[in-house]
């Protein structure tokens, strides 16, 4: 592909902050300050804002299919609400479904679109995809904007590969966004075969969908002078 961002690739530490590498143009948005345009916010001047960044996985489906399967994504959907498990430790209901147009939700794109190959991110292998100030508060899912997926079966072949219904990946993981916290969420999806069709579906994989918060403030130092 051409005109698209690889994102980096790392060896993911649930426990720490992964590793990252800028894109091909520094301007991608991956540098460890990089941030995307933002559309549409909760309302209120000044408002106090956190960092999310959002980063995919792939869990093995069908993954052992391919040689290569690159998937575009061009930003992010999130939706106000409310969370029962905020602290990122619960269990994830990550679903594939239509789109519902859900009016409350918000689109934050990035610069330009992004490039993950799934086959490389297999076990605690993670891709950032990027980082981007939004307003603290409570949020009910993340929708992933995927625009085309170019993939290459093991044997050398083409694959056709969509998300179900055309429609955005959604994860329903609730999550917060905190002042001077990093919130990370790991949007975890893999292909899947449909029967003896030929095709594969992506589809979000709940057990391995998280959220975690990392402090970012940096504490002040007491004056101990006389």
């Amino acid at each position: 592909m051409t005109g698209h961002s690889p994102v980096t690739v790392t060896e993911h530490d649930r426990d720490s902050t992964a590793t990252r590498r800028d894109y091909l143009r520094a301007t991608g948005g991956l540098a460890a300050t990089g941030v995307a345009g933002l559309a549409g916010c909760m309302g209120g001047a000044e408002a106090a804002t956190g960092t999310l960044a959002t980063q995919v996985s792939d869990q093995p489906g069908d993954i052992g299919d391919f040689e290569s399967c690159v998937v575009s994504i061009a930003g992010y959907w999130v939706a106000p609400g409310s969370a029962e498990a905020s602290d990122g430790e619960g269990s994830a209901t990550a679903t594939a479904t239509a789109d519902d147009r859900d009016e409350s939700r918000e689109y934050h794109a990035f610069e330009e679109p992004r490039e993950a190959d799934l086959v490389e991110l297999q076990g605690e292998r993670t891709a950032l995809l990027g980082e981007q100030e939004l307003e603290t508060g409570t949020y009910a899912f993340l929708q992933l904007d995927v625009t085309g997926v170019e993939a290459t079966l093991a044997d050398g072949g083409d694959a056709t590969v969509t998300t179900p219904g055309e429609a955005p990946l959604k994860f329903s993981q609730s999550f917060e966004v905190r002042e001077d916290t990093r919130t990370v969420f790991t949007a975890d999806f893999t292909p899947v075969r449909r029967g003896r069709s030929g095709s594969y579906l992506l589809q979000p994989v709940a057990s391995e969908t998280s959220v975690r918060y990392e402090a970012t403030a940096t504490p002040t130092a007491t004056n101990m002078g006389g």
